[in-house]
């Protein structure tokens, strides 16, 4: 059979450093706008379509199939914030929501944004994040339309419905009010690195111009961003890399006071702060590599002034804190899955939040009020789709607030989920998580998915998709691996799975794959293996480091080029990832 797939162009192009050369052919696709690079991957996606054509039919039942488990008509979960309710609400044959609010003792509904008729003059059009002034008249809400998040701020009087003059241009689209109603503070990116490195005070009624530069950050290995406090008395700026923090505060009553440093960065020092009345928390890897909880005085707020609160544990990583008036509650991962740990103020007392699934997810969601027992989070498994609970973290009863709807009919009897632990070849313990359709036999014959990402630390949860049941319904299992380089099991996890030592996340990727075989999910001839970006690159080293092990690999907008990235210090994001892969200039 003649083979018609496109020949992509050689154009050598010779790069050298520390006295030594490397030819790479094909540099010259980087261009994109360049006519032959557009020329030729138009030529792939003819060849695409020429080579699938036998599947049109096929393909378009999995499109309906998919489409029709879309709930057209749906809405969020409203969310208390000083004293106003707010949601979103998706209409049928809309793409984009309605941003609604109401007063917390009313009924009467206010459109505050109507996404889709916004969107009516963009190819492209998506609203990234909005904040409403403390005197709850005055929003500002940000809009990326060139795809590129690259945001335009826009302000707008909610009494009078009329939009400022002025637009903000060429922000991160995140937006913080100080409590004089009056300032806003956003953060500016580099235009060419997309690199987030300034902060800026912009007063309503002025133009851009006008603004003032309260914080750059020069180290070009950091970015910066800012937020309000939950306790809504500071202004807070944090500059941070792969491994350090830095946070700066600004009183919200005084907006243009010079920021003051909370911590120094120190190399190695990550650390998250959290305000409580009289002090702070700090969640910090100073005394742990597993994470602590310190306490200091909001007025001596240096390292030298923390005192132990919650003492770091090697076998659970500290992931996060939601402060209360009388509460506080710490998001733990213990052997991969997420718990919740309430303690109470009141009485000294500690309990934990039971859920009882072999392999689940858990988050805290929008608790913006400090003067209340009420815990909101959300819930769901690989067989359980998303429940949203209030949970009294006084009397433990939880309550309802939202399942999500399978639409189509869906009952998870029909399903199993369950956690698997490998041995890897050096003798580390990697759980895998997998979901497959009851009556499925141990015989080989089973087609298997096996899926990872395994870098950043980032931690794959086994959440729940509808999308999947596609699969699922076809016989497939379904499967993530757990691998080194994410922060699954630990931060240990994570750093025994970069730089030198990121051979184990495709290592453990691998002893994954043989371990499916082994056990008789499947065989060789059914196995799968699916990553992308950073688990693209992962797709790309098992496919070189084990090709018979896999039927086929997706490997999706994959990071296969990582020298060549990592020395163009003009990509975005090339510097911020030193401490991730290495910097070959080095």
């Amino acid at each position: 059979m003649k083979n018609n797939s496109p020949i992509c162009k050689k154009e050598p192009k010779v790069m050298s450093i520390h006295n030594k050369e490397r030819t790479d052919d094909y540099h010259w696709l980087n261009n994109r706008e360049n006519p032959d690079v557009i020329d030729y991957l138009n030529q792939e996606n003819d060849y695409t379509d020429s080579q699938m054509k036998d599947t049109e039919g096929f393909q378009k039942t999995l499109f309906n199939e998919l489409k029709s488990r879309i709930k057209e008509e749906d809405q969020s979960v409203p969310y208390l914030f000083n004293g106003y309710y707010y949601w979103n609400r998706y209409e049928k044959g809309y793409e984009h929501p309605l941003y609604l609010r109401r007063k917390e003792n009313s009924e009467k509904e206010e459109v505050i944004l109507n996404g889709q008729k916004m969107s009516e003059d963009y190819e492209f059009f998506n609203i990234g994040d909005y904040d409403v002034s403390n005197n709850n008249n005055i929003m500002a809400y940000s809009l990326d339309t060139l795809s590129r998040r690259i945001y335009q701020i826009k302000i707008k009087n909610l009494v009078t419905e009329e939009l400022y003059t002025e637009t903000l241009e060429n922000t991160t689209g995140s937006i913080v009010f100080a409590n004089d109603n009056q300032t806003i503070f956003y953060v500016k990116k580099d235009p060419t690195t997309l690199r987030s490195f300034q902060i800026y005070a912009h007063k309503l009624g002025t133009d851009q111009s006008e603004d003032i530069l309260i914080f750059e950050e020069e180290d070009e290995t950091f970015s910066c961003y800012v937020y309000r406090s939950k306790s809504m008395e500071y202004i807070v700026i944090n500059s941070s890399s792969t491994l350090s923090d830095e946070y700066r505060l600004i009183p919200a009553n005084d907006p243009l006071k010079k920021p003051e440093i909370f911590q120094k960065r120190e190399r190695g020092l990550e650390y998250n702060i959290y305000h409580h009345q009289d002090k702070f928390y700090i969640l910090t890897n100073k005394n742990h590599h597993n994470f602590s909880v310190e306490i200091c005085s909001k007025d001596s707020t240096g390292k030298e002034n923390w005192k132990e609160f919650i003492s770091g544990r090697k076998d659970v990583l500290i992931e996060g804190l939601d402060v209360f008036d009388q509460y506080l509650v710490v998001s733990e991962r213990k052997k991969g899955l997420i718990q919740l740990c309430v303690m109470n103020f009141k009485n000294d007392s500690v309990h934990y939040i039971p859920f009882n699934e072999p392999t689940y997810v858990v988050g805290t969601n929008s608790n913006l009020v400090m003067n209340t027992s009420v815990l909101r989070y959300s819930y769901n498994s690989m067989v359980n789709p998303g429940t949203m609970f209030e949970y009294n973290m006084e009397t433990k009863e939880r309550k309802i607030l939202k399942e999500k709807e399978v639409v189509g009919g869906y009952d998870k009897n029909e399903y199993n989920s369950e956690r698997v632990w490998v041995e890897g070849r050096d003798g580390a313990k990697i759980p895998m998580s997998m979901v497959y359709k009851k009556g499925m036999k141990k015989d080989g014959q089973n087609p298997t998915l096996l899926y990872a990402y395994g870098s950043y630390g980032y931690s794959i949860d086994p959440t729940f998709s509808t999308n999947r049941l596609t699969l699922l319904d076809r016989g497939f299992i379904f499967v993530i691996a757990h691998i080194r380089g994410g922060e699954d099991m630990g931060r240990k996890w994570y750093e025994n799975g970069k730089l030198l030592k990121k051979k184990n996340t495709f290592y453990d990727f691998i002893d994954c794959g043989k371990h499916l075989i082994e056990n008789s999910f499947c065989s060789s001839e059914n196995l799968y293996a699916a990553g992308g970006s950073a688990g693209g690159l992962l797709m790309g080293a098992v496919m070189n480091m084990e090709p018979g092990l896999f039927k086929g690999i997706v490997a999706g907008v994959p990071f296969v080029d990582v020298v060549t990235t990592m020395l163009d210090d003009d990509i975005p994001l090339t510097t911020f990832e030193y401490d991730e892969w290495g910097n070959p200039n080095n």
